[in-house]
């Protein structure tokens, strides 16, 4: 089911990123009308109720503005490269950059990460 879903995201991300920079543009916003703001709202109407909304799709927007989701939305669909990194592989990354005590966020977004130059 996972691997059905990258697959579906990542055929739509090659077919909008090779739009025309205005039509990428406004697919991009409608993407965050009609896809992320329902379902982040959806799930930040769920969690006043008290409900476990951590199973949400987008979740992690609920308290968020239509303005980062609409400039997420461009990140993942408007851009022709796409590279994705385990977290031992950015680990070694930034090892290999000198950073020293390198942390991992334990809540969404889970790829924030952060190192001090060592």
């Amino acid at each position: 089911m996972v691997s059905l879903r990258l697959e579906a995201v990542g055929w739509l991300r090659r077919a909008i990123s090779n739009l025309p920079p205005r039509v990428k543009d406004a697919v991009c916003d409608a993407l965050a009308a009609i896809l992320y703001w329902p379902l982040a709202r959806s799930a930040q109407l769920a969690s006043h109720t008290g409900l476990p909304v951590s199973r949400f799709p987008l979740f992690m927007y609920r308290d968020g503005s239509f303005y980062s989701m609409r400039t997420d939305a461009r990140d993942r669909f408007g851009t022709p490269l796409e590279k994705r990194f385990r977290m031992h592989e950015i680990r070694e990354m930034m090892t290999q950059a000198s950073l020293v005590e390198v942390r991992f966020s334990d809540s969404p977004p889970y790829w924030c990460a952060l190192g001090i130059k060592g």
